[in-house]
């Protein structure tokens, strides 16, 4: 079967899906974009469209934006394409009725080395646990999450003091590189799927900003880790004489003994003693203003050079 005879339907949401859309459609035209319904933004609760839903227009492809994947209207619909393959990048469960559709296979692009860390929030964990390498997989859907066959990996090491913003940019060509690789082998057909082991899952739950408060008492460089692993969203935050702080970027060093949550600015920096060692904010968002390298922020602070953060 040649690339100008297959069948393709793409299914996705977020920026992050975007490059591997544009490039599938290049180099085998896909026929069919499955995202989410258009949202509410905003005061004006406009409804704004995904990202994948905003390229797939701009690319002239059929978009389809089904309340529920187990509609028997939009099963019908996505039968109708023939699809030879479906692929899917950080989009919803997908029921067997829906993958099994297609007829060389349906594969997902997750932001890990799979079997590590099977979840929402590969990317963010990945920084938190303080990994020096990650990647990402393409794999055969099943009936479970993120535990299908693997076809083909690709690692990545982190950058020192990356945030998961970071991360995620840097993944997002390589993602689209690897969906290009996975329908390529598809195509050829020869290639043997490995089965995960079980036994070296890890987790990667969604993170909710009520779990994100900075606490001092932690080690330095884990708190360091967490911070930066969850920046930009949901974002480490802080109470600071009345004000809330998201802390977007921080680097530590282990050496430095003190209160946890005593601070003090030294050389246009704001360093804080945690349980050990000390951490340096990098970049905060202060409330209702736009994120701000530390420097920017002191020049106009015109509070203590030291003090408490409790």
């Amino acid at each position: 079967m040649t690339k100008d005879k297959i069948n393709i339907i793409f299914m996705g949401t977020p920026e992050f899906a975007v490059p591997a859309l544009e490039r599938l459609h290049k180099e085998f035209c896909v026929k069919c974009a499955v995202t989410v319904p258009d949202k509410p933004r905003g005061r004006g609760q406009v409804l704004v469209p995904s990202a994948v839903k905003q390229k797939s227009v701009e690319l002239s492809i059929p978009v389809l934006q089904p309340e529920s994947l187990k509609d028997d209207n939009f099963i019908k619909a996505i039968s109708e394409f023939q699809p030879d393959i479906i692929v899917i990048i950080a989009f919803r469960i997908l029921p067997a009725v829906v993958f099994n559709l297609a007829k060389l296979g349906t594969f997902n692009i997750h932001a890990s080395l799979l079997p590590k860390y099977r979840g929402a929030a590969p990317i963010n964990w990945a920084i938190i646990n303080g990994e020096n390498q990650t990647g990402l997989t393409s794999f055969l859907l099943d009936e479970k999450v993120d535990t299908g066959k693997i076809l083909l990996q690709n690692s990545i090491d982190i950058p020192d003091n990356a945030t998961a913003g970071d991360l995620h940019d840097l993944m997002m060509p390589l993602a689209a590189e690897l969906a290009v690789e996975t329908c390529n082998l598809i195509i050829e057909g020869n290639y043997t799927p490995l089965i995960q082991d079980n036994s070296l899952a890890t987790p990667a739950p969604k993170l909710f900003r009520e779990n994100c408060k900075i606490n001092f008492a932690q080690d330095s460089e884990n708190l360091r880790n967490f911070i930066n692993g969850v920046s930009p969203a949901p974002g480490a935050w802080l109470d600071w004489e009345g004000k809330r702080y998201k802390v977007l970027r921080a680097e530590f060093s282990p050496e430095g003994e003190g209160e946890p949550g005593k601070y003090f600015i030294e050389n246009n920096k704001l360093n804080v003693y945690c349980g050990n060692g000390i951490i340096t904010f990098l970049e905060i968002q202060p409330q209702d203003k736009k994120p701000m390298k530390i420097e920017d922020f002191i020049r106009g602070y015109r509070g203590n050079s030291t003090g408490l953060i409790r």
